[in-house]
């Protein structure tokens, strides 16, 4: 931590500014646990081994706490539901994927829209702790970004081919983010993305992931310091400082060993899980008044399911618009869910 950039310094009081603000403007709305959490990253940031100096500390309190003040000069613009989005769903209402739901869950997955999702199936997600694989989010940002990422391998590593990927990918996941509804768990995959890309073509500066957190973070909130007051803007971000500070601990309790080794992938999507939830948790608690009892089980099952369903569904669009989706394909998708839905089924069950 002690080569950490300046940003780290600098974003946590900003953070807390906004959330004082905050806090202060509407006290009885939830906004404590805004300020909750930044507190946690303020914390962080004093035992982070890199100290900024009080004056510029407070200073960017003071920014962070003006910029939600005038958040109101930014108009806001809703946006009509998505035509591409919209066409999206039909295609995948179109596929034929086997099972009551498939489509429904696959629909709801990729495009965020649960209206055709039974309650039966929404009342399983819920109870084995599943809730969040329904709900878009930057989960399911990310897988695609590896999706893509591993579509233009062939490209090669040459510079120009890097910077050619790193446009195109960039520009798929925006223009998705923006599909979608850029809902502010997606707006911050999207960040975490364009700085991850962008930071590839400076060749020489240590990249970190703390760094891209509080630049992604500091980011956001500049542009929409209002979105510290939600849900999941505030599990999104504990959820990536879980990954950030914790995970990386929690792998190194795993003893090291040659080759791959399946009870070490068996430990890193626990040691994710727990991360995750360790930082989550309080904030589910004050808002949803619950805790998922079998988070753990709950997603060792769903996590890698939800990222094969997510990639195979995608190549299953793709393919069928160009005329050459073999079947085997779509009845794998649909019963990908279907061993999802069982699975959350039994958990719930417990």
């Amino acid at each position: 931590m002690k080569n950490q950039s300046g940003i780290t310094g600098l974003s946590f009081p900003f953070a807390a500014g906004v959330a004082a603000a905050a806090l202060a403007a509407r006290p009885f709305e939830g906004a404590a646990v805004s300020m909750l959490a930044a507190a946690m990253l303020l914390i962080l940031a004093v035992h982070s081994g890199r100290r900024s100096s009080g004056l510029l500390a407070a200073m960017f309190f003071c920014l962070g706490f003006m910029c939600w003040c005038t958040r109101a000069l930014a108009p806001a613009f809703p946006r009509p539901p998505s035509p591409t989005v919209t066409r999206l769903a039909m295609r995948i209402d179109g596929m034929g994927f086997p099972g009551d739901d498939s489509g429904a869950i696959i629909k709801a997955l990729l495009t965020g829209r649960r209206d055709s999702l039974a309650r039966s199936t929404v009342e399983s997600f819920r109870r084995s702790g599943a809730s969040h694989i329904l709900a878009l989010s930057g989960l399911h940002l990310g897988v695609l970004y590896i999706f893509v990422l591993t579509l233009l391998r062939p490209l090669g590593n040459s510079r120009p081919a890097k910077a050619v990927g790193s446009a195109v990918t960039v520009s798929l996941c925006g223009l998705y983010a923006y599909a979608t509804g850029a809902s502010p768990s997606i707006v911050r995959a999207f960040l975490f993305i364009l700085i991850n890309e962008t930071g590839k073509h400076f060749h020489g500066r240590r990249r970190s992931a703390l760094g891209t957190f509080c630049t992604a973070l500091t980011i956001q909130l500049a542009i929409r310091p209002d979105f510290i007051s939600s849900v999941g803007f505030q599990l999104s971000y504990l959820a990536m400082l879980g990954i950030t500070v914790l995970f990386p601990r929690l792998q190194k309790w795993y003893p090291s060993a040659r080759g791959p080794s399946p009870l070490r992938y068996i430990w890193n999507c626990a040691a994710l899980s727990i991360s995750c939830q360790a930082f989550t948790a309080p904030v589910v608690w004050v808002h949803f008044r619950t805790f998922p009892k079998y988070f753990l089980i709950t997603n060792l099952i769903a996590m890698p399911l939800t990222e094969l369903l997510i990639s195979g569904s995608v190549s299953a669009l793709l393919l069928d618009a160009a005329g050459l989706c073999p079947q085997w394909l779509i009845t794998a998708c649909g019963k990908m869910v279907q061993l999802m839905e069982f699975c959350l089924e039994t958990v719930a069950s417990i």
